[in-house]
């Protein structure tokens, strides 16, 4: 949008506790207008009408502040969009996930749509255009009263909508073990036409596995693909723009915000903004479950019987590969050196949330898992209060 040039018709209007609907002339009415309403508590099981718009418009940014930050919290308040008057929402996901707080750990960062600039807040700057109107929710799905919760949603409505506009969409799911050489979904199957936006990734390595994790690579099933992708990768820290492992980075469009190896905990996010990925039929999007390590310590985990699945092994300038021959070449019998490096499906306990845009305003997508699953394994104890 051009600085200089006002849209026909344009009107700002922001929603926040102290003008919860928005109406011209109607902000900060409480205690004489000196700062009378900047936040209230959500008490659990709680739902709170951020905003909800009857006309056409875009939201352009958002900004939000809880007291109460640590994991389980961040995991347990369900933020949810809901687009024209839908039943059922566009983006349901929880909090921190989407915000950037992945796994619910708060990092002071920057990218091209999220931020928060010291980590305690939660900004968004993702446009979300609609047609006829939208309803924005926050539920405390948690046993505990949230006390402060300060936001702010600025909206601008328009007198008409732009018709060949989509819908922004968000979906979260966790799988706290995955399967042996079956690809975690980032985004189930959408139908319809759209774009399909990014990731943020956490993940957390399995107890029994050792070396690296992100050998696994992203495809991307186009408009009918079945067995075979259209698009696929090279592998996990390659999909977000480094190499040869992955340490703690943040770019516009690609970052990796939590790096710990012992015991392994990453956190990450890659967006498609000068690389567009659309789709006019349907979209799936996976993450195979492959990590690597030396042969030695392979062959270590595989007699002590955790469950991996060795698939390749790569030795003095030779890539060799274990699942073409029928059967599959044995590494326990190869004659490999022991420091080859072996590539191996593992279980890890992976989440995603997913951002695209659809021609609908509804996506057909499963209801977010219940805050048991979301929270299980997260820290237990909240963090001191600030």
């Amino acid at each position: 949008m051009d600085l200089y040039r006002i849209p026909d018709g344009a009107q700002t209007r922001w929603f926040s506790f102290e003008n919860p609907t928005g109406a011209k002339g109607a902000a900060a009415p409480e205690n004489r207008t000196a700062k009378g309403h900047a936040f209230d508590s959500v008490a659990a099981g709680q739902t709170v009408t951020l905003a909800e718009i009857k006309s056409s418009g875009e939201i352009r940014r958002m900004w939000f502040t809880v007291n109460e930050r640590d994991p389980q919290m961040l995991r347990s308040l369900r933020f949810e969009i809901f687009w024209d008057g839908a039943e059922k929402p566009a983006v349901s996901v929880p909090f921190g996930d989407f915000f950037g707080a992945i796994l619910g750990k708060t990092v002071a960062f920057e990218n091209e749509f999220f931020c928060n600039p010291e980590g305690r807040s939660f900004n968004c700057i993702i446009p979300m255009p609609f047609k006829t109107g939208a309803k924005l929710t926050l539920t405390n799905d948690s046993s505990r009263l949230l006390e402060k919760l300060f936001y702010d949603i600025d909206v601008l409505q328009t007198p008409k909508p732009d018709p060949d506009a989509l819908y922004f969409h968000a979906t979260w799911r966790r799988d706290l073990s995955t399967k042996i050489a079956q690809d975690f979904e980032l985004l189930p199957r959408v139908s319809g036409k759209g774009r399909f936006l990014g990731v943020h990734v956490g993940l957390i390595g399995h107890p029994d596995n050792v070396g690296w994790f992100g050998e696994g690579e992203v495809k991307m099933y186009i408009d009918g693909d079945t067995d075979l992708p259209t698009i696929a990768g090279t592998g996990t820290e390659d999909y977000i723009g480094t190499g040869w492992g992955q340490g703690k980075f943040q770019m516009r469009y690609q970052g990796c915000l939590v790096a710990e190896n012992q015991p392994a905990e990453f956190t990450f996010y890659r967006y498609h903004v000068p690389d567009p990925v659309y789709f006019y039929k349907d979209i799936r999007v996976t993450l195979q479950q492959m990590g690597g390590a030396p042969k030695k310590q392979v062959v270590d985990l595989l007699k002590k019987g955790v469950e991996i699945k060795p698939v390749s092994i790569d030795t003095d300038g030779k890539f060799i590969k274990l699942l073409e021959s029928d059967p599959p070449i044995d590494l326990l019998k190869h004659d490999s050196p022991d420091d080859s490096w072996v590539n191996m499906y593992r279980r890890d306990d992976v989440c995603a949330t997913s951002f695209f845009y659809l021609d609908s305003p509804t996506n057909g997508l499963s209801e977010l898992s219940d805050v048991a699953s979301r929270i299980a394994g997260l820290p237990d104890k909240p963090v001191a209060k600030p």
